[in-house]
């Protein structure tokens, strides 16, 4: 009698990992990869796989490239994944980090390609449009729980963003509001206050304007059941039907990103593997300190799906 195969599921990361000239390595070693950029780039219109590969980083730091440009490199990886015969059939479930989650659901089948792309192309300009730059911040605060946090931010005005890890909390809202959270949390014990290098406060209530575009858009978009569940970033429990996907990626741009929550409710529910499928590492790390009684690889190079190949079939 053989061994059943362990379940994985799938997790794409957010705004943070990316890098200049990521998912290049893959795009030149698999057909496949490089097919994914290419259907971006002409759903954008514009070569923003020449952005990935080349920079300047400065642009593809500008949050409308950043979150196209990411779900690229995660579309990348999943297609060789499944061209290498190592998705979808074994995968149990998928979830993404903020923008993650729609590479998500455009892995599962969800939603298409292209419309995945200009959708976030869409979410990225709406969000930097929403607050000007300079009057809204966000911060990761070391140190402290979620209730701990809650209690800290008081009438501060800021707000919980990301609950990313046991002990890491990212903030957002108001620049003042967000400095001045960070000073209370230092006063509480905190092990660090660090504001990020973003250029809005995501997952905000000030993230308003940016909802009600991506509302629109959402409703206008083909989306069917996916392949396999999706755990929601706002509900941490998985999601399969279309009016469901649609209200909760709504919710998602001012609600906050449940990740702690969202990787337990998977690990309770039998995943043995997490694979962070796409640029960086980020994911994976917080995995390993979430889900300790599982195993975590990171697919984004040829290496990466060697090393991982290799571990699956052992």
């Amino acid at each position: 009698m053989t061994n059943p195969s362990p379940a994985i599921s799938l997790i794409f990361p957010g705004q943070g990992s990316q890098a200049v000239g990521m998912g290049m390595a893959l795009a030149e070693a698999y057909p496949a990869a490089k097919a994914v950029f290419d259907e971006v780039d002409e759903a954008l219109g514009e070569k923003l796989s020449s952005l990935i590969a080349d920079g300047p980083a400065e642009d593809l730091t500008l949050t409308a490239n950043t979150q196209p440009a990411l779900m690229a490199v995660s579309m990348a990886a999943f297609c060789v994944l499944q061209e290498e015969g190592l998705a979808i059939a074994a995968i149990t479930s998928m979830a993404g980090h903020s923008l993650g989650e729609y590479a998500a659901y455009c892995a599962a089948g969800a939603i298409s390609l292209s419309d995945t792309a200009k959708l976030l192309r869409l979410r990225g300009e709406a969000m930097q449009a929403a607050v000007p730059v300079g009057e809204g911040a966000m911060a990761a605060i070391i140190g402290l729980d979620l209730d701990q946090m809650t209690a800290v931010l008081g009438d501060t005005g800021a707000e919980l963003a990301n609950d990313n890890s046991p002990g890491q909390v990212v903030i957002s809202g108001a620049k003042a509001a967000v400095e001045a959270a960070c000073a209370a949390a230092k006063a509480a014990g905190a092990k660090r206050a660090l504001l990020l290098p973003v250029s809005a406060p995501f997952h905000s209530t000030l993230m308003a304007p940016a909802q009600e575009k991506l509302a629109a858009a959402l409703a206008e978009t083909d989306i069917i059941a996916p392949a396999v569940p999706i755990f929601s970033n706002v509900l941490a429990a998985p999601v399969t039907d279309p009016d469901e996907i649609r209200r909760t990626l709504t919710e998602q741009v001012t609600g906050r990103v449940r990740w702690t929550e969202s990787v337990g409710a998977m690990a309770d529910a039998g995943t043995e593997i997490f694979v962070e499928v796409g640029a960086g590492k980020v994911l994976t790390g917080l995995v390993k300190r979430i889900a300790k009684g599982t195993t975590a690889f990171r697919v984004g190079s040829p290496d990466d799906l060697a090393a991982y190949r290799d571990a699956v079939a052992s």
